[in-house]
């Protein structure tokens, strides 16, 4: 998750909402990615999809079968739907989207037993620099 986090600074850095992800598998990093929406004026560019995309072409295959996806805040549906797709092996992150949240909040999508593939879930890893993040970029978007 702290590679997670050094990601998510990126995305302040570049002014986009200051989310990060990282890919394992086996132990190995397959992908660190950041939220690049503002940069790239693409709406999917979000951290997570963007690191599913590397480690699949790293692969070479789609399925993400047994790896773990890191983030530091909780996906969206699109994210989560992407997760569920990619057969991804299991979801950790940083802390809860009471707004926008899909796996857990608002939607529990990586878990919905009517889907074709569950995503094991683990919520509240390093829940508190993460929320700190969100709220030191956005007061200081409205300061």
């Amino acid at each position: 998750m702290k590679l997670a986090l050094e990601e998510a600074k990126k995305a302040w850095t570049a002014g986009d909402v200051p989310v990060g992800a990282v890919l394992v598998l086996g132990g190995e990093v397959l992908a660190c990615a950041h939220n690049m929406r503002e940069q790239e004026n693409d709406p999917t560019a979000h951290a997570e999809i963007l690191a599913l995309r590397e480690g699949a072409r790293k692969l070479g295959s789609w399925r993400l079968e047994g790896a773990a996806l890191f983030v530091t805040k909780e996906p969206c549906p699109m994210c989560a739907g992407a997760m569920v797709n990619a057969r991804l092996g299991s979801l950790i992150y940083g802390c809860m989207d009471s707004k926008g949240g899909a796996a857990g909040s608002l939607f529990d999508i990586p878990r919905d037993p009517r889907l074709n593939h569950r995503v094991q879930v683990v919520s509240g890893v390093l829940e508190d620099e993460c929320v700190q993040m969100l709220k030191g970029f956005f007061a200081a978007k409205r300061g």
